[in-house]
């Protein structure tokens, strides 16, 4: 049975007249469900714990305090975000298993069975009888995977359309009965995913396909790689595995940390609502850059050719570091004479060197080796006082390895070393990177990495963004980081191998998911393979996946932009386009000077449909297309002045340099020529670019295009 809007396929469509009692029904339902969570709410709000102290010490207490306000801060209601998306009828009598969650599961008895409704986070009323199932839980697992042929014990599906948080529309998928064909899901379904959208990425909660489902709930000791096409979902698979991981091990999670990297700040603008959503808000989110910046090198403010850069990011630095943090300890050339009382003890150069040289071969941190030599020195004292006669405890160790003759020897033959100074000492000294780089690095190489300009200290150099993985691989020697729960990497591809060592160390004993698309790689060492990558991670045996089945990007425009592929990943397959959305697709030819004109008229149209609209040109002509917009009176907002605010325009001009991982529903795209030269790898940076539209993809010219896109 399905109740409709006015249009099944547009649930936000105006109602014909009054609505159907199931309407109404459902719409109670909703509204009973919405005042259960702020009775929750206010019930956490109103404990003791959050108004004062109600044990007997200050630590605890700050605790419980933290640990309320956390709970009330995710049960907070988000009036524009409906409190079920689903509904599963059950045959009456079904016996359902027990929630491992925090849930705890009951479904609610019906003269025709049982039934459970899905939302995006558990609602139960004062009783304690819930009204909503966590869609992580994992009765609802049915919602996402039962079809005709498998029903899972499920009678009928029923789907909801809202618009804004009003139900207008109800739409049942019967799985049991003589028709054995797969569920397919409806119009309501389909609306849902070619929705417009304006601002922020939303969750995907509602629409999660058997294929994301089954990468979304895989178990957290699990590493997972995602190759996904344009429009296949990943980065949402991705955000929807770090909620379902913190509903199934929430408080070991809480204990390690799960962070989430991304390609730049305006990526993370992008997603920064979804997990809110989710009800899941202590989730960090940063960029690689970020993750790198430490106080020592600050904000990177210098640029490296593209050549440096490949150099810098590749694996062979790490030994280059390497080597020259550990050609830091020197074998002594004099004696050491420790004075205890009036006995003067000698420990003489080759006693100390062997000291070194067993130390060095057990490969500790270069950091806790200092504190270990002074510890092996004091501990070769003290068996020369036992000899002598005199008695020694741990008092007398500690007296002794902070003698200050043993000091100087330790700090003689074992410096201190700051890992940003190693890694400037590289980078402006040819003499010393050519001892560390010796057959790892040929002397081109060598005078492509070096600073034309030395600088005098970490302060003052120009660091680059590769020089942050440079400095992050030396810290990690001098000292060993803790590793977090999990980590979420998106747009992966674009990682160096040395910032892939770098997120790798920060989960050595967790797991992580790695989301990207070979064919998207635009950095000067951009992976051309999922293996190496994975290997350079520290995670050679993440399980592999493709999703190539795309659910926003329309056939004709993913056709369209699929042509590069042969020559920028001859490898990879084309993705599968789901949707057909005629006249998706315009390719216009402008006459010699007439491009902004016709930008602007473009950009003019596409706001008279719903939905956001992105203007896409190089880097370089994006500054005079915003102006030329501005002069027409076209409210645009510059992504590049404001990438942390991109909800607040519908028209957003986009630098192609940093499109990756946005999307709008129109795309406007001047100049493809342009774009594709303005970098080595400008081909991949166009395929990103023409793969941004989710609706329809507008590419204005008056240049020659691509020979690969000519021919349309």
């Amino acid at each position: 049975m399905s109740v409709p809007a006015a249009d099944p396929a547009r649930p936000d469509a105006p109602e014909p007249g009054p609505p159907a009692p199931e309407i109404l029904a459902e719409r109670a339902h909703a509204a009973d469900a919405r005042e259960a969570l702020r009775t929750m709410r206010q019930k956490v709000l109103d404990t003791a714990t959050s108004q004062g102290d109600v044990v007997g010490d200050k630590y605890s207490n700050a605790v419980l305090r933290e640990e309320r306000r956390r709970r009330a801060e995710q049960l907070v209601d988000l009036p524009d975000v409906p409190p079920f998306f689903g509904r599963l009828d059950y045959a009456p009598g079904t016996v359902f298993e027990a929630d491992p969650g925090d849930d705890g599961f009951t479904a609610a008895r019906t003269p025709d069975g049982d039934r459970v409704y899905v939302g995006r986070r558990h609602v139960q009323d004062p009783a304690g009888t819930p009204l909503v199932i966590d869609w992580r839980a994992p009765v609802s697992v049915a919602f996402y995977r039962a079809t005709r042929a498998e029903p899972m014990r499920v009678r009928n599906r029923r789907r909801f359309g809202f618009s804004g948080a009003l139900l207008t529309a109800v739409e049942d998928e019967p799985l049991q009965g003589a028709d054995t064909g797969s569920g397919g899901g409806g119009e309501l379904l389909a609306a849902e995913i070619e929705r417009p959208r304006v601002g922020p990425m939303r969750d995907i909660v509602a629409t999660i396909q058997p294929e994301q489902d089954d990468l979304v709930r895989t178990a957290l000791e699990e590493s997972v790689c995602v190759q996904g096409a344009p429009g296949t979902g990943k980065t949402a698979v991705g955000l929807h595995r770090v909620a379902y991981l913190l509903y199934a091990h929430r408080d070991r999670l809480r204990r390690t940390g799960v962070l989430i990297i991304g390609p730049n700040t305006s990526f993370l603008s992008y997603i920064k609502g979804v997990l809110p959503a989710l009800g899941e808000v202590a989730v960090g989110q940063t960029t690689v850059t970020e993750l790198l910046t430490t106080p020592a090198t600050g904000a990177p403010r210098g640029a490296d050719t593209p050549e440096a850069a490949r150099i810098k990011g590749d694996a062979r630095m790490a030994e280059v570091i390497r080597r020259a943090l550990w050609a830091r300890p020197r074998a002594p050339e004099e004696t050491l004479v420790v004075q205890r009382g009036a006995r003067r003890l000698r420990i003489y150069p080759g006693e100390l060197a062997d000291i070194l040289d067993e130390l060095r071969a057990r490969e500790v941190p270069y950091g806790a080796g200092r504190e270990l030599l002074a510890h092996r020195i004091a501990h070769t004292v003290l068996s020369r006082l036992e000899a002598a006669g005199e008695v020694c405890d741990d008092r007398t160790h500690d007296q002794v390895r902070r003698d200050r003759a043993v000091r100087a020897a330790v700090n003689a033959m074992w410096p201190a070393a700051d890992p940003a100074k190693v890694v400037l000492t590289l980078l402006s000294d040819p003499a010393a990177l050519a001892a560390a780089a010796e057959g790892l690095l040929d002397p081109g190489e060598q005078r492509a990495v070096l600073w034309a300009r030395p600088a005098r200290g970490p302060k003052s150099a120009r660091w680059s963004e590769a020089d942050l993985a440079l400095v992050d691989e030396a810290a990690q020697l001098v000292e060993r980081r803790p590793s977090l729960g999990h980590i979420v990497v998106d747009e992966a591809q674009d990682l160096s191998p040395m910032q892939c060592r770098a997120i790798g160390r920060r989960c050595a004993s967790g797991s992580v998911t790695v989301l990207g698309d070979i064919a998207q790689g635009t950095t000067p060492w951009a992976a051309d393979d999922w293996p190496t990558l994975l290997a350079h991670l520290g995670k050679p045996e993440a399980r592999l996946t493709v999703l190539d089945r795309g659910y926003r990007v329309p056939q004709q425009i993913i056709s369209y932009a699929s042509r590069l592929l042969p020559g920028i990943a001859p490898g990879l397959a084309p993705p599968v386009a789901v949707r057909r959305a005629p006249g998706s697709l315009t390719v216009e030819r402008a006459a010699p000077g007439a491009l902004a004109d016709a930008v602007a008229a473009a950009c003019q149209e596409a706001l008279a449909d719903e939905g956001s609209v992105g203007l896409i040109a190089a880097d370089a002509d994006t500054a005079a297309l915003a102006e030329r917009l501005a002069a027409e009176g076209l409210p645009a907002l510059s992504q590049a002045e404001r990438p942390d605010a991109l909800g607040a325009s519908r028209l957003v001009v986009v630098d192609a340099t940093l499109a990756k991982g946005l999307e709008f529903d129109t795309v406007v795209v001047a100049e493809p020529s342009r774009i594709a030269a303005a970098e080595p790898r400008g081909a991949r940076r166009l395929y990103v670019v023409l793969t941004r539209a989710v609706s329809r993809l507008r590419v204005l010219h008056s240049e020659p295009l691509p020979a690969e896109l000519a021919a349309v």
